[in-house]
């Protein structure tokens, strides 16, 4: 059983830029594959961003593309997502999951997910 922590997030100014974290424990955490997703109120969950096991491949949505970073860094066994440039329509709960399909786009697909952190983008 995978245990997976966020933190990271706050209110910012458009424009700023915040960086989130999720902390892994309870299992072998290289062996997943990592996703990011959000869901702001009234719509439906999205998907934001992949990273494969070892970090040598990442998947972005369209919406974030050129924006978002996701990296890992599996001896703290923690994923992190660096947004940039960020938009009030970046305002959202964000979601780390893992799963065992690099690249993949669907919640479904991830076995284990955390309990989500608050981005808030100010205009």
């Amino acid at each position: 059983q995978v245990q997976l922590v966020e933190s990271g997030g706050g209110l910012v100014q458009a424009g700023g830029s915040l960086r989130l974290s999720c902390a892994a424990s309870g299992g072998t955490f290289t062996i997943y594959a990592m996703g990011w997703f959000r869901q702001a109120p009234g719509k439906e969950r999205e998907f934001v961003a992949a990273i494969s096991w070892n970090g040598d491949k990442t998947y972005y949505g369209d919406s974030v593309k050129g924006r978002f970073t996701t990296s890992r860094d599996n001896a703290k066994n923690t994923v992190y997502l660096q947004m940039n440039s960020l938009k009030f329509e970046d305002t959202a709960v964000y979601y780390c999951a893992a799963g065992l399909l690099p690249g993949a786009t669907s919640g479904w697909q991830y076995n284990y997910w955390g309990q989500g952190t608050q981005v808030t983008v100010s205009s």
